[in-house]
């Protein structure tokens, strides 16, 4: 059992969470409800913790009296009080706030609830470890809690899949390797599943071989805009060839960093991008693997004393022989607060960097402005990313040339009527653009508006034949009130 922590800690490292996860909500509605509400669903929760783990000392008085942000009302429970409030927790309740944070996620084509899951996973974890440990019944409950955030993300269409922050692993082991005991009776325990026997190895299916350079080049080619990233792809391409062609005729070869900068807007195909240089590079040789291995701040970053590094380099071992791909990596750069856990992050980040330079690239990306600050909040992010690729937003023709993709890509059809009215409303998209515009998010958006609008139509018909369930309509795509209907309900939040 490790030492648990003081009051004190607990209450400074819950308030520098909650105050930067609250400072990168970018809706001001959200923002506000977060604020107001927060203090008070993380307190309920952690006398769920607690009821799971079951009991109370005068320590967990004092780690609920910490619970509360700067600027909010400190709670002033006594043991008794606690105790009840312990003893008659109801169950989880999803929270209003949480709605706010999905509602804007959706409007603006963020992923803030999802990082939230993270956020508030590490904090029930904080409040477990009052006795020093996490035990598997407090796990379970942190698991259950987690687990209900995620699938109203999944199913109200939040983009991102359910956190990789695995809660069993802070659970308090024995020197045996197994789980404390929890106090449960023997046959509530989980046995583990029996060992599956071995498929034989003439049943595998047949390894998929892998793209070739020519390929590879034709899909970069085949990506809609993007010329000027496109040339920048060759041309790093060229760099490379050439320097193993000098290795191999015995010249000096100068050393030379691989790692990327990605600046653009949301939806420009950063991320595209990121996974076919990840296989060009494998094709080429330079990585053993070229696999992707995408995450944020939230997949670095954990809200304990050194599990942040932990947390990192897993990540960075997951990547090696391939692209470690940190979207929105500016948020890791906290001006504000000279001891945010993101600084962790950037220095483990730069050492795995260092030690993995022949089978590791790290590409960051963000938008232009925010990437600049965080390029240079460190000096040696300065020196390994010295090459920048800047992704411009899709205009119209290119808008109405990816919707004209994706239609065929998932067998749809357009008539010349509908083809043209969705060509002149992503012009008008594209020329009434602001600070919400999601290129080729809000493309994907209309598109699965509209197919959700034909089935209504179809399902009405007697016998649908094979065009009717293809064709698109002028009605189905809706694209008079469709674009603008989000942009009305965000300023209408606030």
């Amino acid at each position: 059992m490790s030492q648990p922590m003081t009051p004190a800690a607990v209450h400074k490292q819950y308030d520098e969470a909650m105050t930067a996860f609250r400072r990168q909500i970018t809706d001001a509605a959200a923002r506000v409800a977060f604020g107001r509400e927060a203090d008070a669903f993380l307190r309920q929760c952690a006398c769920g913790v607690w009821q799971a783990d079951q009991g109370m000392t005068p320590r967990h008085v004092e780690y609920y009296n910490a619970i509360y942000s700067k600027g909010n009302p400190v709670p002033t429970a006594l043991y008794w009080e606690l105790a009840s409030m312990v003893e008659e927790y109801g169950g989880f309740v999803l929270p209003s706030f949480f709605r706010r944070l999905v509602k804007a996620d959706l409007e603006r084509g963020t992923k803030q609830s999802r990082r939230f899951v993270d956020t508030f996973t590490l904090m029930l974890l904080l409040f477990a470890a009052v006795d020093g440990k996490v035990s598997e019944a407090e796990a379970g409950f942190v698991n259950a809690c987690a687990d209900s955030l995620s699938a109203f993300c999944d199913q109200a269409g939040v983009t991102g899949g359910k956190s990789g922050l695995d809660v069993n692993e802070f659970v308090a082991r024995r020197t045996d390797g197994k789980p404390v005991p929890t106090g449960k009776p023997e046959d509530e325990a989980v046995s583990p599943a029996p060992a599956q026997a071995k498929a034989p190895e003439a049943e595998a299916a047949p390894a998929q071989p892998e793209p070739t350079l020519e390929e590879l080049l034709a899909e970069l080619d085949g990506l809609c805009g993007l010329d000027k990233v496109k040339e920048d792809v060759k041309g790093l391409i060229n760099l490379v060839k050439v320097r193993k062609l000098r290795a191999e005729a015995g010249l000096p070869v100068p050393p030379m960093s691989l790692h990327l900068v990605f600046m653009g807007n949301p939806g420009t195909g950063k991320t595209t991008v990121a996974r076919l240089l990840a296989k060009i590079y494998h094709a080429i040789g330079v990585l053993s693997k070229g696999q992707l291995v995408e995450v944020d701040r939230s997949g670095l970053v954990a809200g304990f004393v050194g599990q942040t590094a932990l947390k990192t380099q897993e990540v960075i071992d997951k990547a090696l022989g391939g692209v470690l791909f940190i979207d929105e990596a500016y948020a890791l750069a906290n001006q504000d607060n000279a001891n945010d856990f993101g600084r962790e992050a950037i220095e483990v980040l730069l050492k795995g960097m260092e030690d993995h330079r022949d089978d590791l690239i790290v590409i960051v990306a963000g938008y232009t402005d925010l990437m600049g600050d965080f390029i240079h909040a460190n000096p040696g992010l300065e020196s390994r990313f010295n090459k920048y690729f800047y992704f411009e937003d899709y205009d119209g023709r290119q808008l109405a040339e990816i919707f004209r993709s994706v239609c065929t890509k998932n067998g749809y059809t357009l008539d010349e009527e509908t083809d043209k009215a969705a060509a002149e409303a992503f012009q008008v998209m594209y020329d009434c653009r602001d600070e919400n515009f999601g290129n080729a998010r809000d493309v994907r958006n209309i598109f699965e508006a509209a197919v959700a609008r034909q089935a209504n139509r179809v399902a009405a018909m007697e016998a649908p034949g094979k065009e009717d369930l293809m064709a698109l309509t002028v009605a189905d795509l809706d694209l008079e009130d469709g674009p603008e209907e989000p942009k009305k309900e965000a300023k209408e939040g606030g």
